[in-house]
């Protein structure tokens, strides 16, 4: 009982006032509050790099970098084009919402940076770098072969390669697996069960002293997801001693995948999400890691030696330049800024950064079935965040614009809605969109508009657009953002016509305040 009293949550969950860094030694979680699933993260000299999940958006795979652990940045997002992967993640195909590009594990070893990661459908992949911000080698299959997850990697001292991943198709088995030491071919034949069960995943390789550590997560119904941990005096095991590092903490989202890390300090972290989702998706904290016995106890540690959730704490490192995700974009540049993702891999000759420089340019084509927002393949997003105000305005030239087509600022995860402009017979007009339902409405004259987003902590959108940039009317239902696919919500820019390839329209900005 005394457990479960003290692991109660100090901090009513979204509702925070503050966040992060606050400026005077302390930093409070989350340290991200936007959607950054599945992390690992490890520390290279004096930085910190963790990678996040990004399932059908393009390019996959996002690789944040921190000189503190507690301000980050995005460093790049690592798989260029999806196709390597599968045509179902494709613009002619888009058909792995809640799949795609799933949990991984970030390494360095002998100079270079390594990648691994798996999909559910298609199997295990890797790539490597000799710089985390690109370019990165096209990719490896390691293992093609669907019902696989959370892989993760380590190079022992001898110079022998391990890979382990988890069957999760059959009840969850985790195993060991030789891997040729450039990383890129694993041998089937060595396998060795090393965990199973309990929803067992998340695995990540890890030697501090003289102890190797597996540690992963596990699910028990109606208790919840926790982290555990195995540990060996070899990497090849046996893994006979198990422990759990920290309580479910429930009430706090289940703070369970990420990695463990020492800080520049000399203390340890765990950088991780909290896996049970919100319309916010998996946000991100960082907990201190105690030592306990040769165990590293997650969060505040309870005197029966378990860890349980930490709200806020001490800066790992004081540094003078603080590193921020960038989310606004006046398109300056040739090419998009890394907080941009399309929903699944576009066509590229169908958006431009140069035929109109300080614009992006989203050329039309047709949906995969008419009108689906969905199943549109030029829409570009980013993460929202969860903060106590939240406002994005785009400022749109549709005088490029052709009938059949629409274009416009829209939300979406498993459910979606927008508003924008469509063009019918010569004439723009409003339209707001939600769930596949349309509502029509006044004509637009001029040759710009902008769309505005507004929420808070609640995640309650609420849509406007003006003519003149300054004067903004509320156009739409209010639309309560969601989860699903694994995903919080995303707010992007959509461009499509129903009747084919014809018509454009121009971004100036996407200004998130």
């Amino acid at each position: 009982m005394s457990i479960g009293l003290k692991a109660q949550q100090t901090t009513e969950w979204g509702n925070w006032k503050i966040w992060g860094d606050q400026g005077n030694g302390m930093y409070v979680n989350p340290v991200i509050p936007s959607d950054y699933s599945d992390i690992d993260c490890i520390r290279v000299g004096e930085d910190y790099y963790a990678i996040s999940s990004t399932f059908q958006f393009s390019p996959g795979m996002t690789l944040l970098h921190s000189k503190d652990l507690v301000n980050w940045e995005i460093c790049c997002n690592i798989v260029e084009d999806l196709t390597q992967i599968g045509e179902a993640l494709n613009w002619t195909v888009m058909d792995r919402y809640a799949r795609g590009i799933w949990a991984g594990t970030l390494r360095y070893h002998d100079g270079r940076f390594y990648l691994y990661f798996g999909t559910p459908d298609e199997g295990f992949f890797m790539t490597s770098s000799t710089r985390p911000e690109e370019p990165w080698e096209p990719l490896t299959p390691l293992m093609r072969e669907a019902g696989w997850d959370d892989c993760t990697v380590m190079w022992d001292e001898d110079g022998k390669a391990y890979f382990v991943g988890t069957h999760f198709a059959d009840g969850y088995k985790t195993y060991l697996f030789e891997m040729s030491p450039d990383g890129k071919s694993i041998d089937r034949k060595s396998a060795v069960l090393i965990n199973e069960g309990n929803g067992r995943e998340a695995s990540k390789l890890i030697k501090v002293g003289e102890w190797y550590y597996l540690v992963f997560s596990e699910h028990k119904p109606g208790i919840g997801r926790y982290v555990m941990a195995k540990r060996s005096r070899k990497l090849a095991g046996p893994y006979k001693e198990e422990k759990q590092l920290a309580l479910p903490n429930c009430e706090a989202m289940e703070p369970n995948q990420g990695g463990i890390v020492e800080g520049k300090d000399g203390n340890w972290y765990f950088f991780t999400h909290h896996g049970s989702g919100d319309w916010s998706g998996r946000i991100a904290s960082l907990l201190p890691v105690t030592w306990v016995d040769g165990w590293p106890i997650i969060g505040e540690v309870l005197p029966q030696h378990i860890g349980t959730m930490v709200w806020s704490g001490k800066m790992p490192y004081e540094c003078a330049e603080k590193l921020t995700i960038k989310r606004s974009d006046d398109f300056d540049e040739s090419r998009l800024a890394p907080q941009w993702q399309w929903n699944y891999q576009p066509r590229s000759d169908f958006f431009s950064l140069t035929e109109r420089p300080g614009w992006l340019r989203l050329k039309a084509y047709r949906p995969l079935e008419p009108d689906n927002l969905m199943k549109a393949g030029n829409t570009l997003t980013q993460r929202t965040f969860r903060e106590q105000t939240n406002e994005v305005v785009i400022k749109l030239d549709i005088s490029g614009m052709e009938d059949g087509q629409k274009c416009g600022l829209c939300h979406f995860s498993s459910q979606h809605s927008g508003i924008g402009v469509v063009k019918e017979n010569g004439t723009c007009y409003l339209e707001y969109r939600k769930n596949g339902k349309t509502m029509k409405g006044e004509p637009v004259r001029s040759r710009y508009v902008w769309f505005s987003s507004q929420w808070g902590l609640d995640g309650m959108s609420r849509y406007a657009y003006s003519v003149d940039g300054d004067n903004f009317l509320p156009f739409g239902d209010s639309y309560q953002f969601v989860w699903g696919n694994y995903r919080g919500d995303r707010i992007g820019i959509y461009c499509f016509n129903d009747r084919g390839e014809k018509g454009f329209v121009d971004v100036d900005y996407f200004h998130y305040n």
